[in-house]
């Protein structure tokens, strides 16, 4: 079974978690932006470098040199089967090129739904340094200002399935895999 999914969700919905669970499930990689970057960067690779300044200083990469690096992850062997997109796409730049890119090949793309006011307190829970008010409140909203319209492509494109976030881990990913495999069984 091939699935290839693309994972959205605020800051605190969760998506971390359930990538894990459904790249477990599915057999296929879990492909998340930000480790791609940082061994980019440990590698030394080209895109790894000129990713460098950006990163260093907190900002979001061009969308050229995300769409070269999820075009090169995404046709790696592991990928062959499937994948599990988290953080990526981020713009709606980087979903129409995406969708360009795959053609057919998304399956799904999950919005895992949680309320804002929930995310907030989850991120202020989990106490990492990089987790000061000022800093949730910064990327929540380039969450709304960037990325729901990508969200909104994929919704457009009728391959959007939002999920209800609120609840147990084991109840949201019966949630999602119940989508999952209802929109796999049919594709």
């Amino acid at each position: 079974m091939q699935v290839r999914l693309v994972v959205f969700g605020r800051q605190g919905a969760g998506k971390g978690t359930q990538c894990a669970l459904l790249a477990e499930r599915y057999g296929v990689p879990h492909i998340s932006t930000g480790d791609m970057l940082r061994a980019a960067l440990s590698e030394g690779s080209p895109v790894g470098m000129e990713a460098k300044p950006f990163m260093d200083r907190g900002a979001l990469l061009p969308d050229d040199i995300m769409i070269r690096l999820i075009d090169e992850r995404l046709h790696a062997s592991d990928a062959e089967h499937g994948f599990l997109l988290d953080g990526f796409p981020r713009t709606l730049g980087q979903a129409e090129a995406l969708l360009d890119l795959l053609g057919d090949g998304i399956d799904a793309a999950i919005d895992i739904d949680v309320p804002l006011d929930v995310v907030k307190e989850r991120m202020q829970l989990r106490a990492r340094s990089d987790d000061t008010p000022d800093a949730i409140a910064a990327r929540l909203a380039a969450y709304e200002d960037d990325t729901v319209p990508a969200i909104e492509h994929f919704d457009e494109a009728d391959l959007l399935i939002r999920v209800d976030g609120l609840g147990e881990i084991d109840e949201v990913f019966g949630r999602i895999t119940t989508v999952v495999d209802e929109r796999i069984s049919v594709a």
